[in-house]
């Protein structure tokens, strides 16, 4: 596999990638700089908790015995949504093994831990108290994943008078220009095309300039329903040293009212478990990823999904590593190239596409609401009290393991929100709460975009609803359902059957011109009067079950 080289990465519109103080790093180069005494440059390199590799930009020039580096566990960081106790675990503990990890490199390494008496609030505070009685003459950092951590560290020069150089994150494959310049005079952005152009930059899955198989994409072979003869691997299990059990422990005693427990506890939290994992994947679940990615069975969260979303989103898998191990075993002819392309599609297109969405739109994506959705998130999608039974199993996978694969997440949980008219804003929180993969740039596209269609349709060409036949079709959860997904109307019902009709029916006007849903609205006008009228009667008694306090549909 060849790979284009990366080039430096331009931040988005408004961010300088260094302060308007001056700073005496010039074209990755150190420069001495008198300071009184004679002595050279000393950086502060500031990590942050999904900054977590060795490779990371800040780190590129360290001078081991002057500078220094910073990871701290911030308040604001834990609770600005209220994070899954075994999301909050997975990160602090992946935090303090790569300190260790940076010790044993030789680097200096100030920790602050969330329950040492020396804990901080927020990032800036940390970055304080570094500088207190220390002599930096200068702040590094990579650039943050998220708009709202990126807007406090552009604080900083001011607060601290002291020039801060912020980097580009060179982890990702597409840089901010990169994007940019794909995107520039297009009408509509769509995945598939820049998926296509990031294969021929990167000779990936290709065949000179054409490629591998003859074709681009194989989802249409990515979407078998579930069988009883497919034998599911066991997950990856990572035993908890006394590192992890520390912090198990420190998440119970500070977070009691946060989703789910700490332990059991089995994910890696360092990159060595981390390609482990990755190889169990690739030896063990591969295969058959491409045919059941979309699959769902009842209580079998992993499926034969990879489970490392949450290793690449903080660093401790790189895109590349997880892209290179996958279609090595294609060449090995160890797993078929429906099951690679669909791997390597969701690394090399989505993740990268949602990432240059969600840089482009911000600040104000967070606050698009298309359809002017207005109801609160139900409380079963904290508890899994609910009779439908996708709805409980779906909910009951994330409360157990802070994980529910992409369709149970789209089909089940988004496709609900979005017929129901969820409140945006609330699915966001949840989603960002709940899942120990979640970061503002990559839940925030794929939820108000595509699950929500909350934006209008800059990331989607249509809505991603569904009623009660493709649940069915993809699981078996309607086989323990209370309601039937084959009785339409009425009181035993599935209700996304009526639930989609109503959907379409009160989203008229904003939808009648999308060409990818106007068959569905010939076919809702055929029906007759009657047919209509039990659709909008059905709906409005489950939206006032809804919201009684007492009820759970």
């Amino acid at each position: 596999m060849r790979a284009a080289p990366i080039r430096r990465q331009k931040l988005p519109p408004g961010v300088a990638a260094r302060s308007n103080q001056s700073t005496s790093r010039r074209k990755g180069r150190r420069w001495p700089r008198q300071n009184g005494i004679g002595d050279s440059l000393a950086v502060l390199r500031v990590i942050l908790g999904d900054q977590l590799s060795p490779t990371l930009s800040c780190l590129h020039d360290t001078d081991k015995d002057r500078d220094t580096v910073l990871l701290c566990e911030v308040q604001q960081e834990a609770t600005y949504v209220k994070h899954h106790k075994k999301k909050l675990v997975f990160i602090f503990s992946a935090m303090r093994h790569f300190a260790q990890e940076l010790r044993d490199a030789g680097h200096r390494v100030i920790y602050h831990k969330l329950d040492d008496a020396t804990a901080f609030s927020r990032f800036s505070d940390a970055v304080i108290g570094a500088t207190q009685g220390a002599s930096f003459d200068e702040i590094v950092v990579t650039e943050p994943s998220e708009y709202r951590v990126l807007e406090e560290i552009k604080l900083w020069p001011e607060l601290l008078n002291v020039p801060v150089d912020i980097r580009p994150d060179t982890r990702f494959l597409a840089n901010h220009s990169d994007f940019e310049t794909w995107s520039a005079g297009r009408k509509s952005l769509r995945m598939e095309y820049f998926y296509r152009e990031m294969r021929k930059r990167y000779m990936i899955l290709m065949d000179g300039d054409q490629p591998v198989g003859d074709q681009w994409n194989f989802d249409s072979e990515n979407r078998k329903p579930p069988n009883s003869t497919i034998v599911i691997p066991d997950r990856f299990h990572s035993a908890p040293d006394a590192i992890t059990q520390e912090v198990c422990a420190m998440v119970e005693r500070l977070f009691p009212d946060h989703m789910g427990t700490a332990a059991p506890f089995h994910f890696a939290v360092t990159a060595e478990a981390a390609r482990a994992a990755l190889q169990q994947f690739i030896d063990e679940r591969l295969t058959f990823f491409g045919d059941y990615q979309d699959a769902m069975l009842q209580d079998e969260a992993w499926m034969f999904h990879a489970h490392i979303g949450l290793y690449l989103n903080t660093g401790l898998l790189l895109p590349l590593e997880c892209i290179a191990a996958a279609e090595q075993a294609y060449h090995r002819g160890q797993a078929p190239l429906n099951a690679v392309e669909g791997f390597i599609r969701q690394i090399l297109g989505w993740r990268e596409f949602v990432r240059g969405l969600y840089w482009q739109n911000m600040p104000g994506y967070d606050r698009l609401n298309f359809f002017d959705a207005q109801r609160d998130l139900p409380d079963f999608y904290w508890t899994a009290d609910t009779r439908m039974n996708c709805l409980r199993q779906s909910v009951q996978d994330t409360i157990d393991h802070a994980y529910a694969h992409h369709i149970q997440r789209l089909m089940v949980l988004g496709n609900f929100a979005l017929l129901a008219g969820i409140l945006p804003a609330q699915v966001n929180d949840w989603f960002l709460s709940v899942y120990a993969d979640a970061f503002e740039w990559v839940e925030l596209p794929n939820v108000s975009g595509m699950a929500l269609f909350a934006d209008g349709g800059k990331l989607a060409s249509k809505p991603y609803a569904s009623g009660g036949s493709y649940i069915n079709k993809m699981s078996n959860y309607c086989k323990g359902c209370s309601y039937s997904v084959t009785v339409k109307n009425g009181p035993k019902a599935c209700p996304f059957n009526y639930l989609y009709w109503d959907f379409l029916d009160r989203n008229r006007t904003k939808l009648r011109t999308n060409p990818r849903v106007g068959m569905m609205y010939r076919v809702y006008d055929r029906m007759d009067a009657d047919k209509q009228q039990a659709i909008r009667s059905d709906a409005e008694q489950f939206f006032k079950d809804l919201a009684a306090k007492d009820h759970s549909p």
